[in-house]
């Protein structure tokens, strides 16, 4: 197995363990190709229609800012994009997504921010647990361990 599928075949496994465990429509890896600015690169999804790999973010409302506070281990997690204190901006951009709650943990790369891991429950809001917090984070320190992520 080449050096990539083997890379390709982990961070499958970590987002196929993590849609089951947290029981989500989608569960993707967004990764900082430029200075904030990324794309989806892996998803796992519940169904065909709910794809959004290699799109591209909402680049306008990530910023210096939000990035240092990822940097430091930032978890934000939305119950309801509907009623959450969040910027127009990434309220749409979520909207377009068919988003209604999200899971976000940072993944660092040699103490960058290399990426984020997300989970995105679309129906309806979801409160999410410590658990839920727990295993996202868990989950992205895999992927930071493993060295599958690319150095930029």
């Amino acid at each position: 197995m080449s050096h990539n599928l083997a890379k390709d075949s982990l961070v499958q496994q970590v987002t196929n363990r993590l849609k089951l465990s947290l029981d989500v429509d989608r569960v993707l890896v967004y990764y900082f190709y430029r200075q904030w600015q990324g794309q989806v690169t892996f998803e796992v999804i519940s169904s065909p229609q709910l794809s959004i790999l290699g799109s591209t973010g909402p680049d306008e409302c990530f910023n210096g800012e939000y990035a240092a506070m990822y940097q430091a281990g930032r978890v934000k997690a939305i119950a309801d994009i509907e009623t959450e204190d969040i910027a127009d901006c990434h309220r749409d951009f979520l909207r377009k997504l068919q988003v209604r709650a999200n899971l976000v943990v940072p993944v660092l790369s040699q103490q960058q921010l290399w990426g984020l891991l997300i989970a995105h429950h679309c129906q309806n809001p979801r409160n999410w647990s410590a658990y839920d917090i727990q295993i996202m984070q868990t989950s992205a320190a895999i992927l930071e361990r493993s060295g599958v992520l690319i150095n930029k």
